[in-house]
């Protein structure tokens, strides 16, 4: 029984310093991608095999304790849309020569913040077998409990007898306006103060920074010219993160100064080339 199995798993909006993930795009005798079938396949989507391989994956995952996986349409729109690839191509692979990236593929149906996302391609018989093979597999089985994990969208295509089985995962969540980013970073900030044992900060407003932080975002970039002037008064701190209360290593010298008394915080949430699927530019000035 012909069965092929590929996963991939990718940590989204990481700090701006770390490198994106990538994965390695098929290539045309690349031996990664698993040729499937020697006839050209028709493109019929199966929901019924996708809804029960989404009710398989999560009596998978009560078993063990985790939470469910929650439907999403716009997850489902990438994941089918790749299975049509693999299905046209006659082929698995996460990305095809030419093709968008996993984050790429769901930053363009997707509203989601999502700080991290996984993805399992299969070809099987059905989706029972999909299923049990997936799990018989330690890397797709650990996709497929991972607790960190809460929405997904699986996709399967019918061609004949087989089965293309696309199964994107991601972790979404909050999104938060302005007022609430720049509450929890400041609120983060005058807690580590205080582990510090210092008087917390006065909070401060600066219309530049707050648009310094915005010219980050269009900029794709940390250092642009409008923070390099900022950092010419007062002493800066830019980062980039899907989770803006969580400061870097580099805030601890600042936060820890006893001369300095003030701060004020810009942040912008903005989709760019590094981060497709989104982040959150951060500003910070102390003084």
């Amino acid at each position: 029984m012909l069965r092929v199995l590929i996963t991939v798993v990718l940590a989204l909006g990481s700090l701006a310093s770390s490198e994106q993930a990538k994965v390695k795009p098929a290539a045309s005798r690349n031996s990664d991608r698993a040729i499937a079938s020697d006839y050209q396949p028709s493109l019929n989507y199966d929901p019924q095999a996708e809804q029960r391989l989404l009710d398989l994956a999560n009596h998978a995952r009560a078993r063990v304790g985790a939470p469910p996986l929650q439907f999403d349409e716009s997850v489902l729109s990438a994941a089918r849309a790749h299975a049509a690839e693999m299905a046209e191509q006659q082929q698995l692979s996460h990305q095809f020569t030419g093709e968008p990236s996993l984050p790429r593929r769901l930053a363009a149906t997707s509203a989601l913040h999502l700080d991290r996302a996984g993805e399992n391609v299969a070809l099987d018989s059905s989706a029972d077998l999909a299923h049990q093979h997936l799990m018989l597999s330690p890397p797709h089985r650990e996709n497929l409990l991972d607790p960190r994990y809460n929405v997904a969208g699986f996709a399967v295509i019918r061609s004949g007898e087989q089965l293309y089985v696309v199964e994107d995962f991601g972790h979404s969540v909050a999104a938060l306006s302005t007022e609430q980013a720049d509450d929890a970073i400041i609120g983060a900030v005058n807690r580590a103060r205080q582990a510090a044992h210092l008087p917390i900060f006065t909070r401060q407003s600066d219309a530049a920074l707050r648009a310094a932080v915005c010219s980050m975002a269009e900029e794709d970039r940390l250092t642009t010219r409008s923070m390099r002037t900022l950092s010419q008064r007062y002493s800066v701190l830019s980062y980039t993160n899907m989770h803006p209360e969580v400061l870097p290593a580099s805030a601890n010298h600042l936060i820890g100064d006893h001369n300095l008394t003030n701060v004020a915080v810009g942040a912008c949430f903005a989709r760019t080339g590094t981060y497709p699927g989104g982040v959150y530019w951060v500003g910070l000035v102390f003084y």
